[in-house]
């Protein structure tokens, strides 16, 4: 009866979390704008975004943008872990606390503080203002992400490395790196996906005429919704899923591997 009960739960929740997805998807081929009515099937909306040129713009500056901060927060993040990983127990609290503090802050409070920031310095807000705070936000996610593999470490393998004459780049690119390899990729897929959905930092760091998905979708929405807006939602959704299960079939072939 218990398990019945949880199986109930299971369901209802899944339905709950991907109903609103599916009718999106659904309504993505629907041959009407109207919502809720269905008239027919149809593919004529995502033949509408390759001829749309600022939904093109948008795609093009939300890849880029999210490619480059996803490369540098990842960089700088599984670098980060590792000192942190390095300091003694009281200010690695301190330092995690601090790295907490964006993690935590509502995204509003960020937005309003970068924005701030470079108008005190003088920045020109557009592209490089937006891919800055990209990185901003996304680096304590990656961190987060890469201790916990840091703290399964084998220090013993570590200390053996250098036993055998291996020296510190040595050490990090053949025996650190590869074993905390699962989170430095759970934390890049982490900022990825935070940089393609974010829209209340981007909207207060951007500048005139530069504009992500988000931005570009929030402005469609005020006149009305358009199903190319469910059709690149759609897009997205599909290759986010794909990727994922790409990685999860990727871990499974390693373990039996190692198995």
């Amino acid at each position: 009866m218990r398990n019945k009960l949880r199986n109930i739960y299971m369901g209802l929740l899944l339905i709950f979390l991907y109903l609103p997805i599916a009718v999106l998807i659904v309504f993505s081929f629907n041959d009407t704008k109207l919502r809720g009515v269905w008239a027919g099937f149809t593919t004529h909306w995502y033949a509408d975004l390759f001829t749309d040129p600022i939904i093109l713009k948008s795609l093009y500056i939300t890849l880029l943008v999210a490619v480059v901060s996803t490369a540098v927060s990842t960089l700088l993040g599984t670098i980060s872990a590792i000192g942190i990983r390095a300091f003694k127990k009281r200010s690695q609290n301190v330092i995690l606390n601090v790295n907490y503090l964006p993690v935590l802050n509502p995204d509003i409070v960020t937005a309003v503080a970068l924005m701030s920031l470079y108008g005190f310095f003088a920045i020109e807000q557009g592209l490089l203002t937006m891919t800055l705070s990209h990185i901003v936000f996304c680096l304590p996610y990656v961190v987060l992400s890469v201790l916990p593999k840091l703290d399964q470490l084998d220090q013993h393998t570590v200390e053996a490395a250098f036993d055998l004459g291996a020296r510190p780049r040595e050490v990090l690119f053949r025996v650190v790196i590869p074993q905390i390899k699962p989170g430095i990729v759970t934390g890049a897929l982490l900022a990825f996906t935070l940089s393609l959905d974010d829209f209340i930092i981007s909207f207060f760091t951007t500048g005139q005429g530069v504009s992500n998905l988000s931005i570009t979708l929030y402005s469609m929405a005020k006149t009305g919704i358009n199903p190319s807006m469910n059709a690149i939602s759609t897009i997205l959704f599909v290759a986010v899923f794909i990727l994922l299960l790409v990685l999860n079939k990727r871990d499974v072939d390693i373990v039996d591997l190692e198995v």
